[in-house]
C-alpha cells in the first residue's frame, strides 16, 4: 500500500489543539508527523469544561487538513457514580468518557468514509472499539500515552492520603488495571510512548504488535534568544494532575528548606494551570507561584534549572522533553525521567532523595560550564531521537507492516 493512500481517523479524549500540556503535545505531534509523511488525517475528539474545544484558536490550515470535530462531555466527577463503580468492579475512569453523542458522530463518520487506521489516543477511548469494528474494517491502533493504572497505583503509595482516599484510589487502580489488561488485545497494535511501557504490556499479556514510539518536536534547531536568570529553579506542569501536585508538595516540604539553607540566593518559580489553594496561599521564602503562563517556552527559557520531583506517573514526561528541546539543564526523579533515552550525568541529573536533589542543584548552580554542557547535550538528544517527522515516519512504517498483513 502506498504511504499516501493511508487514511487515519484519530480518536482523541481531549482536543489536541491548542497545545497546552503533555497530552496535547503527544496527540498533536504524532498527527503532524503522520501528515508530514503523506497520511490523510481526520480527527474526532471529546471535549469538556476542563479541556474546551477552541476552534477559534486553531489555525485555518489545521482545521482544513484535519477536519476536526468535537463532542462535549461532562467529566466532572460524581461521588455516587464513582463509589458505585468501585462496588460493581467497574472503572469509573473509563466509564465517564463514554457518551451517546460521540457514538453517533463516530458511526456517522465511519459510514461516510473508509479509513485504513483508527488511531485511539488513551485507554479512555477503548469502549468505542466494538462500534468501530461494526462499521469499519480499519485496523485499530492504540497510541498509548502511559499505562494509566500504574499512575494510580503509585499515587496510592503516597503518604499524603487519608484512609478513605487511599481505599478509594486503591480500588480504582485495581479496577482500571483489570480493564486495561483485559482489553489490551482488543487493538490490532499498541504503541506506547516508551519502551518501558511497551515491555510492561508485553509482560502482562499483550499479544499484538507492541512498540515504543516517542513524542516528536518540530524546529528543535531553533533556540529562544532569551537570557536566563541566574540562581533560579523552575517547574511547569498542570497542577490539576495529581502526580504534579504530589511532587511539588514533596519538594516544598522535604527539599526546599535544605536548598534555601545552603543556597539562600536561589529562587524557585512554579508555573502551570489550576494551581491549588494551598500553593496560591502558601508562603515560602524565595518561592514564586506564577500560575498559568502565556508562553511555556518563553517562561522556561527565562529560568535556569528545571526540577521535576515526580513520585508517581507513567508514560513519558513531555515537559522534560520540551525543556530539553531548548537546552535546559534538568534535575528529575527516576520516575519523572522514565522512558526517556537519557544518560544520567550527561543530559540530565537524576535525584531520588532530598539529599540528592540538593547535591545536584548545588552542582549545577555553582558550575555554569557544566550546567550549559548538560543543557547542550539534552538539546542534542532531542535533535537526534525526538524529531516529529522522524517519529511520524517510524509510526508509518509500523502502519504499513500492519496493513500488509
Amino acid at each position: 500500500m502506498s504511504d499516501k493512500n493511508i487514511k487515519i481517523l484519530q480518536l482523541c479524549y481531549k482536543p489536541p489543539y491548542p497545545v497546552v500540556d503533555g497530552g496535547t503535545i503527544g496527540m498533536y505531534s504524532i498527527g503532524e508527523g503522520l501528515m508530514n509523511n503523506g497520511c490523510e488525517l481526520k480527527i474526532l475528539t471529546l471535549y469538556s469544561d476542563k479541556h474546551p474545544f477552541q476552534r477559534e484558536l486553531m489555525p485555518s490550515n489545521y482545521l482544513e487538513k484535519t477536519r476536526i470535530e468535537g463532542v462535549y462531555t461532562n467529566l466532572t466527577p460524581k461521588v455516587f457514580d464513582a463509589l458505585l463503580c468501585v462496588f460493581l468492579g467497574q472503572s469509573y475512569v473509563i466509564k465517564r468518557f463514554v457518551t451517546d453523542e460521540m457514538k453517533k458522530l463516530l458511526v456517522k463518520t465511519l459510514r461516510a468514509e473508509k479509513f485504513d487506521i483508527v488511531q485511539i489516543e488513551s485507554m479512555m477511548m477503548a469502549p468505542y472499539i466494538p462500534l468501530i469494528r461494526k462499521y469499519s474494517k480499519a485496523k485499530i491502533t492504540f497510541h498509548c500515552p502511559n499505562v494509566e493504572h500504574l499512575i494510580w497505583q503509585r499515587i496510592v503509595k503516597s503518604k499524603q492520603l487519608n484512609i478513605f482516599k487511599k481505599w478509594y484510589l486503591k480500588n480504582t487502580a485495581l479496577n482500571l488495571k483489570v480493564y486495561e489488561l483485559e482489553h489490551i488485545n482488543d487493538f490490532d497494535a499498541v504503541f506506547p510512548t516508551t519502551d518501558v511501557d511497551a515491555s510492561y504490556f508485553i509482560a502482562n499479556g499483550c499479544k499484538r504488535l507492541c512498540k515504543g514510539v516517542p513524542i516528536g518536536f518540530d524546529n528543535v534547531e531553533r533556540l529562544p534568544d532569551v537570557t536566563a536568570q541566574n540562581h533560579t529553579l523552575f517547574h511547569i506542569g498542570s497542577m490539576d494532575w495529581f502526580p504534579n501536585e504530589q511532587g511539588i508538595r514533596w519538594f516544598l516540604s522535604e527539599i526546599w528548606d535544605k536548598i534555601h539553607e545552603t543556597m539562600p540566593e536561589i529562587k524557585t518559580f512554579l508555573a502551570g494551570r489550576n494551581m491549588p489553594a494551598w500553593l496560591r496561599n502558601g508562603n515560602w521564602e524565595n518561592v514564586n507561584v506564577v500560575g498559568e503562563v502565556d508562553d511555556s517556552i518563553l517562561f522556561m527559557s527565562s529560568k535556569n534549572i528545571m526540577i521535576v520531583p515526580l513520585l508517581s506517573g507513567s508514560g513519558i514526561r513531555i515537559k522534560i522533553l520540551e525543556a530539553m528541546s531548548i537546552g535546559k539543564p534538568i534535575v528529575a526523579t527516576s520516575i519523572a525521567a522514565e522512558g526517556i533515552m537519557y544518560e544520567n550525568g550527561k543530559n540530565i541529573l537524576i535525584a531520588n532523595t532530598p539529599e540528592e536533589f540538593v547535591k545536584a542543584i548545588k552542582l549545577l548552580d555553582s558550575n555554569p560550564e557544566y550546567c550549559k554542557q548538560l543543557g547542550d547535550n539534552a538539546f542534542k538528544l532531542i535533535q537526534e531521537k525526538y524529531d516529529t517527522n522522524y517519529i511520524g515516519k517510524t509510526m508509518l512504517n509500523y502502519y504499513n507492516q500492519l496493513l500488509e498483513k
